[in-house]
């Protein structure tokens, strides 16, 4: 089981991860190492947001609380938008700490959401029975993907945006 966590372990882990980045983020002093941290944050919750996107929240369409799931695709899109702006900037820019925070108070409060013990996302979906295993190897094969796929190419890239003018 500890090799292969159902999709809510799954989604913790990814949840603590990004917190300690964060972290590293807040403390970090230079603006090479804010922008490597930041960027690993971006993709870490751009890779996440997906899984969730395409496979967990699909699943549980109709067996949790509407508000609850409709609420998490609106968190998404404005952690989105942040996402995208901070790629495309770069740690000289004015409010590049700034949106990062925002972003990681953004994310708190969706994990809190998620997590909440008894009427949270993951709560209910475990009430509801779905396939947690069946639903974490389905996660885990795309995130795989998903990773290979940014290394592949670089940094994520926002449709929106390119990211020429980031100095690395």
């Amino acid at each position: 089981m500890a090799d292969k966590p159902d999709a809510i372990a799954l989604l913790k882990a990814d949840h603590r991860k990004v917190e300690e980045l964060f972290e590293q983020f807040e403390a970090a002093s230079g603006a090479g190492r804010k922008e490597k941290l930041a960027m690993q944050i971006c993709m870490e919750l751009t890779v996440h947001t997906k899984i969730e996107e395409e496979i967990f929240y699909p699943a549980c369409e109709g067996k949790i609380e509407e508000d609850l799931l409709k609420e998490a695709y609106v968190e998404h899109d404005g952690a989105k938008v942040l996402i995208a702006e901070i790629e495309a900037g770069g740690p000289d820019d004015e409010y590049y700490d700034a949106k990062v925070k925002v972003l990681s108070e953004q994310i708190e409060h969706h994990v809190e959401e998620e997590e909440k013990r008894m009427e949270g996302m993951f709560s209910q979906a475990r009430r509801a029975g779905l396939d947690m295993d069946a639903l974490g190897d389905q996660m885990r094969a795309r995130k795989k993907q998903l990773i290979a796929t940014y290394k592949a190419s670089g940094l994520p890239k926002p449709e929106t945006t390119t990211l020429s003018d980031v100095a690395v």
